[in-house]
């Protein structure tokens, strides 16, 4: 979460649009594209709004990132079977298409609480499976990275996503609040401001690796070989 409050990017807006006394545009309407913004940047981004929590862990290999959530990034470590308090064992990415390949039955091993890998499919977003297999009872918990979806805000509320998503936001309430508006002139604007929301986007992840569990994983596994 930032620091910066929905309503300093909703009053910049007003300012801009020449708009102050919310003929055309009123407070709240701004907020929802603000808070359409805020969902647009993940989309792009998923780790734009990431959570990091202790998940428990269903019987069996086939597990489901918690609701909320968008993508799944990594699954960091053991964390107990109890309350999820108790760090242990970290879990490692194995390629599932690899395992399928040399052991078709690895759904069906003995159960155990302590999982040893995580695979996952990079079409299925929310889902993942371990090795071996949870137990029916007394399952593990497992520390969870997870892009997830940002819950609206209220005016004056701090911005769901961290402050260097500020400009990005502005631009998208400016691209939605022109969108409104079918006259040739606001649509132009409207493409202006869409371009700069998307150039801030990717600006920004330029220089960063892409959130894609395969890609970390595999290179890892490839220097630890």
């Amino acid at each position: 979460m930032g620091t910066i409050l929905a309503s300093a990017i909703v009053d910049k807006a007003e300012r801009i649009l020449l708009d102050e006394t919310n003929v055309r545009w009123t407070a709240q309407e701004l907020l929802g594209y603000l808070n359409d913004g805020q969902r647009l940047v993940v989309l792009h981004k998923p780790d734009a709004h990431v959570k990091n929590e202790a998940v428990k862990l269903a019987a069996g290999t086939k597990q489901a990132i918690p609701a909320g959530g968008i993508k799944l990034i990594r699954v960091v470590r053991n964390m107990g079977t109890v309350d999820g308090t108790t760090p242990g064992k970290a879990v490692r990415w194995a390629d599932m298409a690899m395992l399928d390949v040399n052991r078709p039955d690895w759904h069906a091993d003995s159960a155990g609480a302590v999982v040893d890998h995580f695979l996952f499919d990079p079409l299925d977003h929310k889902n993942f499976y371990v090795t071996p297999p949870q137990p029916t009872s007394n399952q593990g918990y497992v520390e969870l990275i997870y892009s997830a979806a940002p819950a609206d805000v209220e005016l004056g509320a701090a911005i769901a996503l961290d402050d260097v998503y500020k400009d990005p936001l502005f631009f998208a309430t400016m691209w939605l609040a022109h969108s409104k508006e079918t006259s040739e002139a606001n649509s132009s604007r409207a493409s202006a401001y869409y371009e700069l929301f998307i150039q801030s986007i990717t600006g920004k992840t330029a220089g960063e690796s892409a959130v894609n569990v395969a890609t970390q994983q595999a290179v890892r596994a490839v220097r630890q070989s």
